[in-house]
């Protein structure tokens, strides 16, 4: 049994491996022009899971990056968890035909319920994820320019409640900072939904991060920036596998 589930994170914008800090467009960093690359050494590192982010698609609400999708899918055995943009029954299609094996909505689960509802009944709770990004406990969306009325802890519980079994949390404050990881508020929300396959996303700096995820029983997080800054080895990360 894993301690936690590592999900490395790569982000695509022209089909590069980027980062960004605190969703900021302008503050751009291209780390790799091949993510296939990028996934291989994930994958020789014995990681089986990776998070991939449309950040064209979610500019453009729609899927852009989908070739990247294919070619990291069918070149790779990692189980590819893809979102950025998905707003329409024909984005998901293409995301699941392209090789997604899960798929992340975020915005469209605050701004069109009804859509992200049919798709948990369609897909299944194994399929699709509830992306949370929160800012002081708020539900932030738009690629985090914009920041909702809903409070996150009765947004999950209204998600969880349509059969949603997975949530993907980001406290924007901490995102691309490397100081660490909201753990608190993780617990709080473990504390209310117990049985939630809750992963944890933002701030990640250390293995003292990690460890700390661990304590706080949180089953999986998400790692990017501190991956492609040489916080954190991936040699390191076996331990958890």
């Amino acid at each position: 049994m894993a301690l936690i589930d590592i999900i490395p994170a790569i982000d695509i914008i022209d089909g590069k491996c980027v980062r960004l800090s605190q969703g900021d467009y302008e503050q751009k960093k291209i780390y790799n022009e091949n993510p296939l690359e990028v996934a291989q050494m994930f994958q020789d590192h014995g990681i089986k899971r990776l998070h991939l982010v449309d950040l064209d698609g979610a500019k453009a609400s729609k899927i852009i990056n989908y070739k990247v999708l294919e070619k990291i899918a069918s070149k790779t055995s990692l189980i590819i968890d893809f979102g950025g943009g998905l707003k329409t029954n024909e984005d998901l299609r293409i995301a699941f035909e392209s090789g997604a094996r899960m798929i992340t909505g975020g915005s469209i689960a605050v701004k069109n319920k009804e859509v992200f509802t049919g798709w948990i009944e369609k897909y299944g709770s194994e399929k699709i994820i509830l992306g949370a990004d929160v800012k002081n406990e708020m539900i932030a969306v738009s690629g985090w320019t914009e920041t909702s009325d809903l409070e996150l802890i009765p947004f999950v519980q209204d998600y969880i409640s349509k059969g949603i079994s997975k949530v993907i949390c980001t406290d924007i404050s901490k995102d691309g900072m490397l100081q660490g990881p909201a753990t608190e508020l993780y617990k709080k929300m473990l504390d209310e939904f117990p049985e939630l396959y809750l992963v944890a996303s933002g701030g990640l700096s250390s293995l003292e991060d990690i460890d700390r995820l661990v304590e706080a029983k949180v089953p999986a997080v998400i790692t990017g920036k501190a991956i492609y800054e040489g916080k954190i080895g991936l040699k390191q990360l076996e331990k958890y596998a």
